[in-house]
């Protein structure tokens, strides 16, 4: 047994072996330490390998889900082994022969379709990152739902679009995944673009890839890898997936990890759901919609007349209060079509699988003859209607087939409804017969012996059988008793009898052949789903996005939000804006949200905020970039009007923290922060920046913040908010047009801070920070030394004017860009920079490497 365990661990790697061993999967060796600290269960030996005892735990074939579950959260992967024979079939081959095993499947976190691995309000994805002569791809696909995406980026996009999709597995080559934060390496022909367009061809049967649309060698390459991994971990069992989606970098508002994080958006800084804009505007009432919905939220769109009907049909929801219950009503009550319908495809569904599927098909069918009555329809929804009809002949033979409550299991039987098949209909009522005359012959049995406790029970082991109290075994084993003695046990003991034995067979042929006749039907079934199945995952999205548009109508009539517009020109105009987090956890406490405006245009782009700490500057910061992701999500805003151009790319840097892992410090991490937004925004970008400089020393920080507002003022020239609390920044208003400055409202009374959280033009009168520092509880000693130092430093300041005298003196922005030195080329870099490796001949690469010596050894001027 240990030698056809050590070929399986061998075939599994690195990853955890779950071996079956009858009603247990078994661990050894070091998976048992890694699995039994995990899961919290004993680990025990068995035998010696190499004179030493085994490692061993276990855990229940029955139960193992749940095992899964948290070894799958632990960040471990899981191969199944299976016995691939019965024992019996095992002794056919020899009497000492071992019974087969065979890995089937490797449980890994991006392949997951078990509803009890999984959430059902969060997409499970994997992500493929492809690589062909310089270019990238990301290919992306929920097996539990069908949805395969594929995207081409340039090689610093990777990680926004890993951020973007969030997906639960990452894989790539290895060299390229060594390069990636947190990716799997994979080695698999599939990445090779020429293999993986011929692969791709086979699994969705098609003669080109063409048929799909115009793909790059890179997404190709990424394709083919996802597919390959797919086929790895399935031990060749493919899931059900959709045609693939090629979208492009430039259709959705660009948002790198950093700014997700600092804004929330789908998940907190630490990981959570509630708490960010997601859980705080989801009222979708299905599992889909909610995964619709936070995949809206991560992309938001650049096409404005997409966003306009979206926005269309949740104004038409928003109008009508009874339709929209109505409507979300009968969505609540409908199963999840596209997780059942990806169990089903990969070979893991059951009778309950296709109870559901028939249940949501045909309420997807109610629900369209409702909709479709309605007059002034949108044209989101008149496009949808026709996805949610068509299945009537699936319906009515599922209805048909199948009982109304399916059971989860199929092992058992029981789901084919009476009448279906008259056959099946016959070997129940022969197997029910059967079990009648067993119950009539157990009171023949009692009458004959005059023992009231002998019952008939069934097992795995024995069959139907005979069993007595101990106490009345010596009646049935006297050799005229017509018993046959089985068994005894403590307490009782069991007997056969002819007659028993005839009826028991009987029964048992009946209900084998039940079995399988219900199993046959089962795989009828399946087949005529996996028929439809492209249909049925158009029905799946079209309900989802019902879903979606009735939620955000519902939210923002709970919170009065108001619809957006586009325009044109890139602007920012924002009456009475709330952040909608915070606002809901100060409804919480009967607090309520102090509203305020933001007018960015053209002409005034940039506003430099100021005022005191906990005024407010980061929570206004923050809630215009996210009202601008809700509207090009298609999202009523938080707002009592809200008008805007279309946002290409959104930066935050809000609140940095350390990187210790990576040798960051906190400075560090802001300075590649802002370097990342001067190198990346353009014209019709937003940024909000808040405290740029105040990691370092006062004048390197003011230095630094100084010349970060010229660049995106004079280079960038992008919508722009940034708050601070160097004053003395003040000063540029004087000298960048379209710069302005408003401050957060604050006001001393009877020696304590008022804060207003209102904005107002202007600039702050003072930054309140002793203030703001008694209301934290320094000591009444620190507090008064801190004021007695602030008063000599003001006086300095007003003496030799300050840290900021002198630079009213300096030249403008741009004059410095025209004087700022050369950099020096490297020819040896350049040269090597120009080099399509992919491309070269081995002789061409022979007199590169000649000309490259040349280079370095030429003399430098």
């Amino acid at each position: 047994m240990m030698a056809q365990y050590l070929a399986l661990k061998a075939e599994a790697g690195g990853d955890l072996l779950f071996y079956r061993m009858g009603d247990f999967f078994e661990l050894f060796f070091e998976d048992a330490r890694t699995a039994a600290a995990v899961l919290d269960i004993a680990l025990t030996t068995r035998g010696e390998h190499e004179g030493e005892p085994i490692p061993m735990c276990g855990v229940p074939v029955h139960s193992a889900e749940g095992y899964l579950a948290r070894l799958i959260k632990a960040g471990l992967r899981v191969a199944i082994a299976e016995q691939t024979e019965t024992p019996e079939q095992a002794k056919a081959r020899g009497s000492k022969a071992l019974v087969g095993r065979a890995i089937v499947r490797f449980v890994t976190a991006g392949t997951l379709t078990e509803d009890a691995l999984l959430d059902s309000r969060r997409a499970n994805l994997l992500a493929a990152v492809g690589e062909a002569a310089g270019h990238y791809a990301v290919a992306a696909a929920d097996i539990s739902t069908g949805r395969l995406d594929v995207v081409a980026v340039d090689a610093g996009g990777i990680e926004a679009e890993l951020a973007r999709i969030n997906a639960s597995e990452v894989i790539a080559r290895p060299g390229l995944a060594d390069r990636l934060t947190g990716a799997l390496p994979f080695e698999n022909r599939g990445f090779d673009s020429a293999r993986a367009e011929a692969d791709i061809c086979r699994h969705f049967g098609v003669k080109t890839v063409e048929s799909f649309g115009s793909f790059s060698r890179a997404e190709l390459s990424a394709l083919g890898g996802l597919l390959g991994y797919l086929e790895h971990v399935g031990k060749g069992r493919m899931p059900f997936l959709a045609a693939p989606i090629r979208a492009g970098a430039q259709d959705h508002l660009a948002i790198d990890p950093a700014t997700r994080e600092s804004l929330e958006i789908v998940t907190t800084a630490n990981g959570q759901r509630a708490g960010s804009l997601l859980a705080t505007v989801d009222r979708t009432v299905t599992g889909a919609g909610a995964r619709l919905l936070a995949a809206d939220l991560s992309a938001p769109l650049m096409d404005r007349a997409t966003v306009e009907a979206r926005l269309d049909l949740v104004r038409w929801f928003h109008d009508d209060g009874p339709l929209r219950e109505l409507v979300r009503t009968r969505l609540r009550a409908l199963p999840d079509l596209s997780r059942a319908l990806g169990r089903v495809a990969i070979g893991r569904g059951s009778p309950r699988d296709l109870g559901q599927l028939r249940d949501g098909l045909d309420g997807g069918r109610a629900l369209r003859e409702r909709l479709g009555a309605l007059p002034d329809r949108p044209t989101l929804l008149d496009d949808l209607l026709p996805s949610l009809d068509g299945h009537g002949a699936l319906v009515d033979q599922l209805t048909r087939a199948l009982v109304p409550a399916p059971p989860t299991e199929a092992a058992h039987g029981g789901y084919i409804a009476d009448g279906y098949d008259a056959a099946l209909d016959e070997l129940r009522r022969m197997a029910g017969d059967g079990r009648r005359a067993i119950a009539a012959l157990e009171a023949r049995y009692r009458e004959q012996t005059g023992i009231s406790a002998l019952k008939i029970r069934h097992n795995g082991v024995l069959g139907y059988h005979v069993e007595v109290p101990a106490r009345h075994a010596d009646q049935l084993m006297a050799n005229d008793s017509g018993f046959t003695h089985r068994q005894t046990l403590a307490g009782v003991v069991r007997f056969n009898s002819v007659d028993l034995h005839e009826q028991a067979s009987r029964v048992t042929q009946a209900g084998a052949h039940a079995l399988a006749a219900e199993a046959a039907h089962f795989e009828e079934l399946v087949t005529l789903v996996m028929d439809s199945r492209t249909a049925i995952a158009r029905t799946a999205d079209a309900l989802a996005r019902i879903d979606v548009a009735a939620a955000l109508a519902e939210r923002a009539v709970e919170g009065g939000w108001s619809r957006p517009g586009f325009v044109e020109e890139p602007c920012i105009a924002i009456e009475g804006g709330r952040h909608p987090v915070v606002e809901a956890a100060l409804a919480k406490d009967g607090t309520s949200f102090v509203a305020n405006d933001c007018t960015l245009t053209p002409d005034n782009r940039l506003w430099l905020v100021t005022g005191p700490n906990m005024g407010g500057k980061s929570t206004f910061l923050r809630q215009n970039a996210l009202i601008v992701i809700l509207a090009q999500a298609g999202s009523f805003v938080p707002a009592r009007a809200a008008r805007l151009g279309l946002v290409d790319r959104l930066f935050s840097r809000v609140g940095a923290s350390d990187n210790l892992a990576r040798g960051r410090s906190t400075f560090m991490v802001e300075m590649i922060e802002t370097a990342a937004i001067l190198a990346q925004a353009t014209e019709r970008s937003f940024v909000i920046l808040d405290e740029v400089g105040r990691g370092t020393s006062t004048y390197d920080g003011l230095a630094i913040a100084w010349a970060v507002v010229e660049a995106i003022h004079d280079s960038n020239a992008c919508r722009c908010l940034f708050a601070t609390h160097y004053h003395e920044l003040t000063r540029l208003a004087e000298r960048l047009g379209a710069l302005s400055l408003h401050h957060v409202r604050a006001r001393e009374w009877n020696g304590d801070l008022v804060l207003l959280h209102e904005l107002s033009e202007g600039p702050a009168d003072r930054s309140y920070g002793i203030a703001v520092a008694r209301l934290a509880g320094l000591p009444a000693p620190v507090l008064a030394r801190a004021k007695a130092v602030l008063g000599k430093l003001e006086a300095g300041k007003a003496q030799t004017g300050g840290i900021a005298a002198g630079l009213d003196d300096l030249p403008l922005f741009a004059a410095t860009l025209s004087a700022a030195p050369e950099v020096a080329t490297d020819p040896l870099r350049d040269q090597l920079d120009a080099i399509d490796a992919d491309t070269l001949s081995p002789r061409e690469a022979l007199d590169l490497i000649y000309q490259l010596k040349q280079i370095a050894t030429a003399p430098t001027a």
